[in-house]
């Protein structure tokens, strides 16, 4: 399991320096338009700036990859656990699922699918 935090942004090519530059994150690793990670080449620590979420209708605040998202969705389910945008399969080639947390943040549980 890896966590990857999601720091809203209003612009990812503004804000981008700033963790790049500075923080050192220089890789960028993927950049959609609207979100892109960041990470440090030599430590793997790494961020994701994010303007809005493409096909959530809520934006999370922390990405959890698993190895087996459907049963982490099913695990989900059964403990009652408010779904906020449901077991999707998207283009950019991860299948994933959020839930909210009982303090309201809200969580993508991502895998990568083949």
């Amino acid at each position: 399991m890896r966590v990857t935090t999601n720091l809203p942004v209003a612009d990812i090519d503004s804000a981008a320096p700033f963790y790049t530059d500075f923080l050192g994150l220089s890789t960028k690793e993927f950049d959609l338009g609207w979100v892109a990670r960041f990470t440090d080449p030599e430590t793997g620590a790494h961020v994701q700036l994010v303007t809005h979420d493409a096909t959530a209708p809520a934006d999370s605040v922390l990405s959890l990859h698993v190895d087996d998202v459907d049963a982490a969705y099913e695990e989900a389910v059964a403990a009652g656990v408010e779904i906020v945008h449901p077991l999707t399969t998207e283009e950019w080639g991860v299948r994933r699922f959020f839930v909210r947390a009982p303090d309201g943040a809200v969580i993508n549980i991502v895998a990568h699918h083949d």
